[in-house]
């Protein structure tokens, strides 16, 4: 065992694993920018494209078709062509969809460009994880795939940033800006800053030395892996990778099965359940309908706006004490601990909004006392979230899955994890419309005590255990 630590910790390069892993990452913070960005635009889109409730819920989760598309093809397509390959394609889709969300003259012309960023959020959402998990020591492994979430969460505060300094330039998202564009066309047209630059530094990182292992190339991942930590380790890290996975044939979805059962592999289903309950538990509806919901408790959209930087600015912060905590409690503790603390507030949530808020003309009103709780509590929820949920199911996405075949089960992890996301953002302008946020927000809270139970179950800790030795025990 002393072994084995040593080849995944001692002598480490930690400042180039830093620098790739904070690389793979911006496409966590473009998948938090693509994902926040909408979010100050939903009004504005509405009066654009002349959409009603269910066209506008549409507009909004179009994306997520995308994603839950781009997630389920892009494991399977790393592991064929590489992850770096796959982040590439990602980070020029992203571009081209930043600029045509932005162009759109019509409704179909925006859920044709949503979709395509949707493709690279998913893709960046599965490979970016894997990418850091694939080449970072064990004992700090955690910490690092917790970029990919704390990337996110910079993205959506930035992007919430964003919105609310051009609406306010503006005098509103529908208002004229620049070179006669109305606000709501900026706020995507930013997103193409931070996606070129992903572009041009992914030019800058090899590829992960486990897929070189796996496509016979073992002298090139012996000297990446050696630029890592060195040549003794990097040769000893290459015998063990190619004990856990398959080289003498191409990767397929199949592998999740067992040959021996013909059964799916127990820990798939355990990561398929952890990664649609991540968005059950209805974290998205903040992210994406906040400034709606704000404005339905009585916020002006400039508060609205205001309440989504706040929020932003929470989850930055508690993402950060998961990154501190990830590697030193473990994740089951976290995920356990965040499962618990967002049913509560889902729950209180739930009682505020059906005791506290009346129906008027077009919508909710809340009293100033019962919308400044709503906020409070609101925020816990996304606490509990951010240094849990958030950044802890992405570390088990990334190293729960045996070498052989964790592309497959990544990409059915990550279709169900968006297709979770599209279901929750989909159907919550009709919830909204029709049982209203009390009920609504019932409904989540259920989601959350199930998911105690299921992690507590089921999930297995993998904290300062190597890859290989997870491959082993979970194969």
């Amino acid at each position: 065992m002393e072994e084995k630590q040593a080849i995944g910790n001692g002598s480490a390069n930690i400042g180039r694993v830093v620098f790739l892993s904070v690389v793979a990452a911006l496409g966590g913070f473009l998948f938090g920018f693509d994902s926040g960005v909408i979010n100050g635009a939903v009004e504005a889109l509405q009066r654009a494209f002349d959409s009603d409730a269910v066209g506008t819920g549409f507009n909004v989760a179009s994306m997520l078709l995308g994603c839950a598309a781009g997630a389920f093809f892009a494991g399977n397509l790393a592991d064929r062509y590489g992850r770096r390959k796959v982040l590439i394609v990602a980070a020029l889709a992203f571009v081209i969809s930043a600029y045509g969300s932005g162009a759109s003259a019509t409704s179909g012309e925006f859920v044709i460009f949503r979709v395509l960023g949707g493709l690279a959020v998913g893709a960046a959402s599965i490979i970016s994880p894997a990418y850091i998990g694939e080449i970072a020591p064990p004992r700090i492994r955690g910490r690092l795939i917790s970029l990919q979430q704390l990337a996110i969460v910079l993205g959506l505060f930035f992007a919430f940033f964003s919105n609310y300094n051009l609406a306010g330039m503006a005098g509103g998202a529908s208002e004229v800006l620049w070179g006669g564009y109305q606000a709501w066309q900026w706020m995507f047209w930013v997103e193409m800053i931070p996606a070129g630059l992903f572009f041009v530094l992914l030019l800058f990182i090899p590829e992960s030395p486990r897929f070189l292992v796996a496509a016979g190339k073992e002298e090139k991942a012996g000297r990446i892996l050696a630029s890592l930590t060195n040549w003794e380790m990097a040769r000893q890290q290459v015998a063990e990778i190619k004990t856990t996975v398959f080289r003498e044939r191409r990767p397929r979805m199949s592998d999740i099965i067992n040959k021996l059962t013909g059964k799916v592999y127990p820990i798939v289903w355990v990561g398929i359940a952890i990664a649609g309950l991540q968005q059950l538990t209805g974290i998205n509806v903040v992210f994406y309908y906040g400034s709606v919901l704000w404005q339905a408790a009585g916020f002006t959209e400039a508060d609205a706006l205001l309440t989504n930087v706040i929020s932003g600015s929470v989850n930055v912060a508690f993402t950060l004490l998961a990154i501190y905590l990830v590697d030193r409690v473990g994740r089951k503790p976290l995920l356990m601990i965040g499962a618990l603390g967002q049913a509560v507030m889902l729950g209180l949530l739930a009682i505020i909004f059906a005791t506290g808020a009346r129906e008027i003309s077009g919508g909710l009103q809340m009293d100033g006392t019962s919308g400044i709780l709503a906020l409070v509590v609101a925020n816990l929820y996304i606490a509990f979230f951010a240094f849990t949920w958030g950044p802890v199911m992405w570390v088990m996405l990334g190293e729960m899955f045996p070498n052989k075949f964790r592309g497959a089960a990544l990409a059915l992890a990550g279709l169900v994890q968006w297709g979770a996301n599209f279901a929750v953002t989909i159907t919550f302008p009709v919830l909204l419309a029709s049982i209203g946020l009390g009920i609504s927000y019932g409904i989540y809270a259920v989601f959350g005590i199930l998911a105690f139970f299921i992690v507590r179950r089921f999930v297995t800790e993998t904290k300062w255990r190597t890859l290989e030795d997870i491959s082993r025990d979970e194969a």
